[in-house]
């Protein structure tokens, strides 16, 4: 929420190849009215030449020819819309397993997630992966999706099977029951995505558009302490102002507001907030995702990739951290790489001092590795140059989120998560098959 006040949800999709993810989204364009009538009549179009009867509502988001030609998902599609009620960001990530990365990139910024599965086959081992990886991102809220929820006849023992065994998974990953909900749909009918559906008279809660119009929006970061990086230090030195110093920068976390005590770091300077400006003028208070310039009771010299946070609840500064990794390269990740780490607006350089574990993401069970490849996902000690100011990420993705890069390329090699592990309890049984 750009101010705190303004009524947006960012969720993720993610499901299993052919559970139907594709075609859900579509449903949720197509029925709350938000594609053009051209895209419409493209469909149409593409669906008569596949021989189809009804129009394939899954053309309206896969976008890219490859994922035309193969029928599958391969990349992150961030889709915009809204109801009468909400706006929504939607980000549309992979089912398959060598594009876990996607997932992780999909979901980082999400306040809820809904995870697909076929009603015909249930959770399966794809499920369990992305599950890991959205309670390893700390996504607030899981919505399961029992999706052709026609093709068993709309049977109601088979959904509760399914949803029971899903909320002892979605437990074991450290979910509170309250924010696990799921839902009866048909994305290639239409039941229970937009529309109530008849042919559920069993099921009495909401859609799911009812339930993303109606979930509370539980960002961390919008309840967070203050924390914003510093992008860059503006001094006009017009006659009009020849004494302006300010810090500008986006709200990561909290509100700023006049008269805040606060701290710069990893400076350890202390002073009050004497302005929030924007180019629209000033401002009483401004929240997470506001773009601020920030002046100061006191002239400090403080440059770009210090941060300002909330004096009375500071981050720890540290050149040490224990942290959780998703490998992004094909090149592999060995203990003593030395790499350069951006957090906030700092970059810095680093060393991967030690391999703690890797998550097997077939059984979710953790191993010590050698190396982390492409998609693997592990736990990791780095020591950077600088002292960095950072949260444990847990309490706020914001601050707690870091980028590795490659030096001589400047490539992205991995997203970086500070502090808390993914633990797991005891995890229920797996019904029915393995997924793909």
């Amino acid at each position: 929420m750009a101010d705190g006040t303004r009524d947006l949800l960012r969720f993720a999709t993610a499901g299993s190849v052919d559970d139907g993810k594709s075609t859900l989204v579509g449903r949720l364009l197509y029925d709350t009215k938000s594609v053009l009538a051209d895209q419409i009549e493209s469909v149409r179009r593409a669906s008569v030449d596949k021989g189809l009867a009804t129009p394939d509502l899954s053309l309206l988001v896969d976008g890219l020819r490859a994922e035309r030609e193969q029928g599958i998902t391969i990349d992150v599609a961030y889709r915009y819309f809204s109801t009468a009620r909400r706006e929504f960001v939607l980000a549309d990530t992979p089912g398959h397993v060598q594009y876990t990365r996607n997932t992780v990139t999909g979901a980082s910024t999400a306040e809820l997630a809904v995870l697909l599965v076929d009603a015909r086959h249930g959770t399966v081992e794809q499920t369990r992966r992305h599950a890991a990886v959205l309670a390893l991102l700390r996504v607030p809220r899981l919505v399961l999706a029992v999706n052709k929820i026609d093709l068993v006849s709309f049977d109601e023992a088979v959904f509760t099977a399914i949803a029971k065994g899903f909320t002892g998974l979605a437990k074991a990953l450290g979910y509170p029951e309250d924010r696990i909900v799921a839902i009866p749909v048909s994305a290639l009918l239409g039941d229970n995505v937009v529309n109530t559906s008849a042919n559920t008279p069993w099921y009495s809660g909401p859609t799911l558009i009812e339930h993303l119009e109606s979930v509370p929006v539980t960002s961390p970061e919008l309840d967070a302490p203050l924390r914003i990086p510093v992008q860059y230090v503006i001094r006009p030195r017009t006659s009009t102002h020849p004494d302006y110093r300010g810090y500008a920068g986006q709200v990561a976390a909290g509100t700023v507001r006049p008269g805040q005590r606060v701290l710069l770091l990893p400076e350890g300077l202390e002073s009050t907030v004497a302005t929030v400006d924007t180019a629209d003028g000033e401002l009483a208070e401004a929240g997470v995702g506001r773009s601020v310039t920030i002046l100061l009771a006191d002239d400090l010299d403080v440059a770009r990739g210090s941060m300002i946070v909330d004096a009375a609840d500071p981050p720890m500064v540290t050149d040490q951290l224990e942290a959780t990794l998703c490998w992004l390269s094909e090149k592999p990740l060995r203990p003593g790489a030395r790499l350069l780490l951006k957090h906030g607006t700092r970059t810095t350089q680093a060393i991967v001092s030690a391999l703690h574990d890797r998550l097997d993401t077939d059984n979710l069970t953790f191993t010590a590795p050698e190396r982390l490849k492409i998609n693997d996902i592990g736990r990791v000690s780095i020591r950077a140059a600088d002292p960095l100011p950072v949260d444990d990420y847990a309490n706020n993705r914001a601050t707690g989120a870091f980028l590795l890069i490659d030096p001589p390329t400047g490539n992205t090699l991995a997203a970086g998560l500070v502090g808390s592990p993914l633990v797991i309890t005891e995890l229920p049984t797996l019904p029915h098959r393995s997924g793909p």
